[in-house]
């Protein structure tokens, strides 16, 4: 058996979308199942995101702990973002959160692996980059607002972020 993801497209018959926010909407698609009847599925579309493992010389990796509105609760968790600005490129738009949200950047940068966050409910991809070589970005830091005024950030040991994930401890997949 080959345990690889494959592509497939089942046939749609009717699609509305009866929600649309200033980031995302909320799809239903009409979709025909294999034994030829008609199921209904709500899903959330979404623009795509992209997270960044910074990790320093010393095996440290950058973490922002934030508040996540939706699950009630402060998060810790690697730099991440929406691809909210059109055609930006998937990397472009890593280096620019890494530099946002922690005024940092990065010398070499490789594709980590693409996931999608929750497949039965919402069609966002996550496209996560290594980065290293870190050091201070120049310049004045940008302004965050929002939850992201309250944002701690830390470089924690990377053997204690694996052990905080196996414990159960976090709970943020990027």
């Amino acid at each position: 058996m080959e345990l690889q993801d494959t592509p497939e497209e089942w046939r749609v018959v009717a699609t509305t979308t009866p929600f649309q926010g200033n980031k995302t909407s909320v799809r239903t698609d009409d979709v025909v199942m294999p034994d030829g009847t008609v199921a209904r599925r709500d899903y959330q579309v979404h623009p795509g995101s992209v997270a960044v493992l910074a990790l320093d010389d010393r095996d440290r990796v950058l973490l922002l702990k934030q508040y996540r509105h939706p699950v009630r609760q402060k998060l810790w968790e690697i730099p991440a973002g929406l691809l909210d600005v059109p055609g930006e490129n998937p990397l472009h738009a890593a280096q620019r959160e890494l530099y946002e949200e922690a005024h940092v950047k990065a010398e070499e940068w490789r594709v980590l692996t693409d996931v999608y966050t929750t497949p039965g409910g919402c069609d966002e991809a996550v496209r996560i980059f290594l980065a290293r070589g870190l050091s201070e970005a120049e310049g004045e830091r940008y302004a965050v607002s929002e939850e992201e005024a309250d944002m701690e950030l830390a470089r924690v040991p990377l053997d204690e972020l694996v052990r905080g994930v196996l414990a159960g401890e976090l709970h943020n997949n990027c």
